[in-house]
């Protein structure tokens, strides 16, 4: 408004600037209070005043125009701003509430459970939000670590309805059920009660004991093994199986499998989006290539490392969901 009055001043009466004050008023609704703005137009129609006058064009027909214009503009200005931050604390409200369902539906993993370490990494496809459909949850129970990761089939917030299903059956029935069978056969009942008939959720069920973890897989993507010495292993069910919400179309049960988890050997289990993170060019995510942050001694700062890459080969937003979780052996 400043450049605009000296512009004026210096032109005189031939070229008339003052108009151009109105940019003021416009620009403090961008992000001022109703209050700043209309101080602002305020400002502008004390500047426009005396400049006229200055120039012997105050009362004239163009100057009346302008000061209408002005006082105009300032209360357009004025329902903007006003109308800008009721929507600002809507969003806020918003935020606020999403930020509680997050921390109910998709807490925070504990870094230790045991002698075992976790890192947690989770990325949801949406613009600006924080959970999706995509599931995760590690409990300790009396039998051991149990854990759950799976994804959902579809996205937005039916997906993530669903995920809560999940996770509410998960949690109660890790601490109350014998193995792993019978927590799946908990969550197969618990989402024929409220899934349709061609809903479905790929899970990965995973319980760590003495030494040794049992896998029972229900058609999620295979999680990799990393041994000590540095071999990796996919680890593949032995047979295959239909995900959760299918089981009545499966002739038989799917079957857990055991094995070794010794000390510093790691497990990483993620979603299909992981792995079907394309670049620009249409390449999947390389990930069984990709595993060298792993061998750093902070898990979490490996899988946040592991990330973007990830992102980094993706060259923008994901299309899917991804969600990584490490576990390590380390007594120490």
């Amino acid at each position: 408004m400043a450049l605009v009055a000296a512009s004026d001043l210096i032109a005189g009466s031939s070229l008339g600037f003052l108009p151009l004050l109105t940019l003021g008023p416009t620009f403090a609704s961008v992000s001022g209070t109703v209050r700043r703005t209309a101080a602002v137009g305020a400002l502008a129609l004390a500047i426009c005043l005396p400049v006229a006058a200055y120039n012997n064009t105050l009362l004239t027909w163009q100057n009346n125009l302008t000061i209408v214009t002005l006082v105009s503009v300032t209360g357009a200005s004025m329902l903007a701003s006003y109308l800008r931050l009721r929507r600002e604390r809507e969003l806020a409200n918003l935020k606020a509430v999403a930020e509680a369902a997050q921390r109910v539906l998709l807490r925070p993993v504990p870094r230790r459970a045991g002698d075992l370490r976790l890192a947690l990494s989770y990325t949801s496809a949406a613009a600006e939000a924080r959970i999706g459909g995509d599931l995760y949850e590690v409990v300790t129970t009396p039998a051991g670590v149990r854990l759950i990761i799976g994804d959902v089939q579809g996205k937005g917030l039916k997906a993530v309805e669903t995920a809560a299903w999940v996770l509410g059956a998960f949690r109660e029935a890790a601490y109350d059920q014998p193995d792993l069978i019978s927590v799946a056969q908990r969550l197969e009942a618990s989402l024929t009660r409220h899934l349709g008939a061609e809903s479905f959720v790929t899970a990965i069920l995973a319980e760590i004991a003495g030494g040794e973890i049992t896998l029972l897989n229900c058609g999620h993507p295979a999680p990799l093994l990393l041994r000590r010495d540095g071999h990796v292993a996919v680890i593949v069910p032995p047979e295959e199986s239909l995900p959760l919400g299918l089981a009545a179309l499966a002739a038989t049960a799917p079957k857990p499998h055991s094995f070794g988890f010794g000390e510093h050997d790691q497990i990483l289990f993620y979603t299909d989006g992981v792995i079907e993170t394309r670049d620009p060019s249409g390449e999947f995510y390389p990930l069984t290539e990709r595993l060298a942050p792993l061998r750093d001694h902070d898990p979490q700062q490996a899988l946040d490392t592991l990330r973007e890459d990830l992102i980094d080969h993706a060259g923008g937003p994901l299309a899917d969901d991804a969600a990584m979780l490490l576990l390590r052996r380390q007594s120490y």
